[in-house]
């Protein structure tokens, strides 16, 4: 199922825990574990285009099949890379494909599994959520082996088109058939701390906006 941009631009503003609260509500695990954020101040919201890998010890692979730009030009602008590495700390992806990813507008990266050069990425400012930061390079030791199957990143389930949200606290994925109503639900949470977070300025305990509020 395809989304609408008007719906993908709704989670622009949504917060992670947020819309994992309304991830509950639909019964979906879709907060990715131990993917951490790489340049501070960053987040990212786009669709998913999968990448899957397979990886091993120097050696493993020949060195043409490390295809980065194969990831890269898979990407859209707007869209979010998420590659299933298997969670290997071994870099797919470092500082110049970090630049020709910016360039071309591609609005993140997903990796469960490594990336290295972390000042070009926070030079470059694009948003990069990661399991690993290492200096190992996946050269001969990683090859691509699918692009836009239904992978798994951080123990959860992300198919292509599917919604990607990631900023300082972790990185989600909602379903695209479900990105409508988890955007809806998590506006009205949104709503609902704006309101809490008034009432708290006022005087009101925590409690007792807890016990008002019961959607925070």
């Amino acid at each position: 199922m395809s989304i609408t941009d008007d719906i993908l631009a709704r989670f622009a503003d949504l917060a992670t825990p947020t819309l994992a609260n309304a991830l509950d509500d639909i019964g979906f695990d879709g907060v990715m574990s131990g993917i951490g954020q790489v340049v501070p101040g960053t987040r990212c919201h786009g669709r998913a285009v999968t990448i899957v890998q397979a990886a091993g010890p120097r050696g493993s692979f020949a060195s043409e099949d490390f295809k980065v730009g194969h990831m890269i030009d898979a990407a859209g602008p707007g869209d979010v890379l998420v590659v299933d590495s298997g969670g290997r700390a071994v870099s797919t992806w470092g500082g110049l494909a970090t630049f020709a990813a910016k360039v071309k507008g591609v609005a993140g990266l997903v990796v469960d599994g490594g990336v290295r050069d972390r000042e070009e990425m926070e030079k470059h400012r694009l948003p990069v959520f990661t399991r690993h930061m290492t200096p190992l390079t996946g050269r001969s030791r990683i090859r691509i082996t699918g692009i836009n199957e239904t992978i798994r990143c951080g123990g959860v389930r992300v198919r292509p088109g599917d919604v990607i949200v990631a900023d300082g606290s972790g990185v989600v994925s909602i379903p695209a058939e479900h990105a409508e109503q988890v955007a809806e639900l998590a506006h009205r949470y949104a709503a609902d701390d704006r309101l809490a977070e008034a009432e708290l300025a006022k005087g009101l305990s925590f409690r007792e906006a807890m016990a008002r509020f019961k959607r925070i």
